[in-house]
């Protein structure tokens, strides 16, 4: 029976096998030449993980590379038979002659990531139903309530998640971006950042979040699963 992992018994689990825990999710890269290879590292992929690919696979085919993502849909996170097939794709990967990786430090134009759009709200119950609606989002499995984040149903758009704001606060940003990037990518990005003009506003919280602010004081946010688990 699968069982779900907490962050760190995730990502253990399959770092060494060139996958990282991104956001509930495992993810990772494989380079290919064209669209015809691609198509063939996505047949090897599914073929590893059998009757569970609908239920925990999911795919992104382009020219130079397969983005590769596992989750078990039922539970909405990282479960034991998420990391099991994570090494099963990779061995028929290798096998093919490809491999799997999360893109860091290589020629690939950015690691694997996922990001997700932060709006502070007053009364989020109230502001919820309005960007379902007008996203054409839907909840997470067993994640409906009133305050839950919002998820794109075709795994395209980022995901939406809301902060409790204690008092208006009109002069300030009110939406943010959270960019979640593998942990060994984290210390790359947030350099190149503040390189590109960015201030840090706060690294209290970090490994698990950086907050960054552009030269007009946008927020954003380097996030990664370390400090999350109780």
């Amino acid at each position: 029976m699968e069982q779900k992992l907490s962050r760190t018994d995730a990502s253990e689990a399959v770092s060494d096998a060139g996958w990282r825990f991104l956001l509930g999710t495992l993810r990772t890269s494989v380079p290919v030449g064209s669209l015809t290879q691609a198509a063939e590292i996505t047949s090897r992929a599914v073929e590893a993980c059998g009757d569970d690919a609908d239920q925990h696979l999911r795919v992104d085919l382009r020219p130079s590379r397969v983005i590769l993502t596992l989750q078990s849909l039922d539970h909405a996170a990282v479960t034991t038979r998420d990391t099991a097939l994570a090494h099963q794709i990779s061995a028929a990967v290798h096998e093919a002659g490809s491999q799997t990786k999360p893109d860091i430090n290589t020629e690939a134009p950015r690691s694997v990531q996922l990001v997700e759009l932060g709006i502070d709200a007053l009364d989020i119950a109230a502001i919820r139903p309005f960007w379902k609606a007008a996203l054409g989002y839907t909840a997470e499995a067993g994640a409906d309530g009133p305050t839950d984040p919002l998820v794109d149903p075709l795994g395209q758009g980022p995901a939406i998640w809301f902060q409790q704001m204690d008092h208006p606060r009109p002069q300030r940003n009110r939406i943010h971006l959270d960019i979640s990037v593998p942990h060994d990518e984290a210390p790359h990005r947030l350099k190149a950042a503040l390189a590109a003009g960015g201030r840090l506003l706060s690294d209290h919280r970090a490994p698990a979040f950086w907050v960054l602010a552009d030269p007009e004081d946008n927020e954003a946010c380097i996030t990664t699963w370390q400090a999350r688990d109780s």
